[in-house]
Parts: C-alpha cells; sequence; structure tokens
C-alpha cells in the first residue's frame, strides 16, 4: 500500500506544493495524511495514525526530509520505527538517495538511505541551531543600539488618580473605570495595585 506524508507548520502554509508531488506518484487522495503542526517532534494526530495503519512491504512518501521533522535523534528515531519495526519503506521524493526500497540488484538500499538520513538530519539540525544562534545574536546586538522589543509600555495618564478614587468610592467598576481611561480592565486592575488602590 502506498501512503503520503505531508506536513505544514501553521494552518496558514499553502499544502499544494507537497500534495502535488505525492499525487504524481499515484496515491490515493484518502491515503495522504496531512498534519499542520510544528517539526519540533513527532506527537502529530496525523502522522500517528499513518504509522499505526502500515504494514510490511507499505510505502509512506514525503516530499523532502523536513518535512518528516526537524530534530535529528526525532528523525533517526521515528526513520527506524517506520523500515524497521513495520518494515514498510520510505521514499523522500526531492533526495532519491533517501529511498529504502530494495531490489535484488541492490542489497545495500537500505544502508545507504540509513547514512544519508543520518548526514541530512545532523546537517537540518544544526543549521536550526546556528538559526537560533543568529537570532539571538542579532536580538543582543539591536538592544545595544537601543532597539525596543515587545509590546511598549502603557504611560499611566493624569486623569488615574480621579478614576481611581472614583473606583475606591465605589462610584464605579474596573471595567467602567479601565473604559473612561481607553484601556482594558486588566491593565487597570494592574494599576490599582501598583499605586495601592484598594477598597
Amino acid at each position: 500500500m502506498k501512503y503520503g506524508y505531508i506536513r505544514v507548520s501553521t494552518k496558514e502554509q499553502n499544502i499544494d506544493r507537497q500534495l502535488t508531488a505525492i499525487l504524481k506518484e499515484d496515491i490515493e487522495m484518502k491515503k495522504i495524511y496531512i498534519d499542520k503542526a510544528s517539526g519540533k517532534d513527532f506527537n502529530r494526530k496525523k502522522y500517528k495514525q499513518l504509522v499505526k495503519k502500515l504494514k510490511a512491504g507499505d510505502e509512506v512518501y514525503i516530499k523532502s526530509i523536513d518535512r518528516l521533522g526537524r530534530n535529528y535523534d526525532e528523525i533517526i528515531k521515528e526513520w527506524n520505527v517506520i523500515t524497521k519495526e513495520k518494515n514498510a519503506d520510505i521514499i523522500v521524493l526531492d533526495f532519491p538517495l533517501l529511498d529504502t526500497r530494495t531490489n535484488p540488484c541492490d542489497v545495500t538500499g537500505k544502508f545507504i538511505a540509513d547514512i544519508v538520513l543520518q548526514i541530512l538530519s545532523y546537517v537540518a539540525q544544526i543549521e536550526r541551531e546556528n538559526t537560533h544562534q543568529r537570532q539571538m545574536e542579532g536580538i543582543k546586538e539591536a538592544k545595544k543600539r537601543g532597539v525596543k522589543f515587545g509590546r511598549s509600555k502603557i504611560e499611566i495618564p493624569e486623569d488615574f488618580d480621579k478614576i481611581a478614587k472614583k473606583w475606591r468610592n465605589h462610584e464605579i467598576s474596573i471595567r467602567a473605570g479601565a473604559k473612561l481611561l481607553n484601556i482594558s480592565h486588566t491593565t487597570f486592575s494592574k494599576w490599582l495595585k501598583e499605586k495601592g488602590y484598594t477598597r
């Protein structure tokens, strides 16, 4: 049996490119499993359903190795579950060397695929870690230049005390006070605590 697996990180991302490539392999739409989830681990609903269904001799098609996952150790572990525990094959369409199907003339197919997988998975994880490191370094340098990150702090308006006293005197509710100051009721509550207003 032939199955397809597609993964995108968010619901907004488009699956068309992966879907087109997998449909070219004559795989029925109902046998294509699609996850819209992060690749950091394999705790994905459709992926788990697919692995549960696999039997010896089945084939799993994916567009590229990063669609399977992004964590080196996790990819190797799941690759072994599919190819060794389930005795199914994996075919990575963008990388022909990652094709575990063997034929009588090529007994080293699975061995080569395993080696290539380990190298590619390692490179993918190192690149992910380097990207994160570059982001952290960029943020650090930006902070040195005075760039501010996150939401800017809302200044407490001049008429806050007047509104706060009305709240303290039971003349208005927290929501009404927040509305008068044009802020959220949670911000108003926080300011009341900071300024020591109690009823």
